[in-house]
């Protein structure tokens, strides 16, 4: 083994904790940079989406933001994989559906899907185990929904 092959190793040990709200969180941070970037518009969206949800009806503006910027660092250090791995684990089995549908909305909102985005919204769907004819009918409802 080389030397850089350990400091791969040890940048690789570095273990994602999250919790319930930060997966969901996570999931939905990953999914507006899929494309390889966050638009200011797509930050504004996500908070705003979040900030109506009960899940995070606690959380105060400083401390989303300190969320949100702790997601990113965690984004941008280790990459979307891992984040995503770390956030399936801790996201309850309860939130499997509304994740997917906020998912799917965030991603179509903008009106245009890249081949990153699709390529999300399959994963995401194949890593919640969701019966297809549900992803369907939720993609289905989003685009009539962000049509216009």
């Amino acid at each position: 083994m080389g030397l850089f092959d350990k400091i791969a190793v040890g940048r690789q040990a570095s273990t994602i904790t999250l919790g319930p709200a930060e997966a969901f969180a996570a999931i939905a941070l990953i999914a507006v940079a899929a494309d390889g970037y966050l638009a200011d518009a797509e930050a504004r969206a996500l908070s705003t989406t979040l900030g109506r949800m009960h899940l995070f009806r606690s959380y105060s503006g400083d401390v989303m933001r300190s969320m949100m910027d702790r997601l990113l660092g965690i984004l941008q250090r280790q990459g979307a994989g891992p984040l995503f791995d770390a956030a399936l684990k801790s996201l309850p089995h309860d939130l499997y559906d509304t994740t997917f549908a906020v998912v799917a909305d965030l991603v179509l909102a903008d009106g245009a899907l890249s081949d990153e985005e699709k390529g999300l919204l399959d994963d995401l769907y194949h890593a919640l185990q969701l019966p297809e004819a549900l992803a369907v009918k939720i993609i289905e409802v989003m685009l009539v929904k962000n049509k216009g």
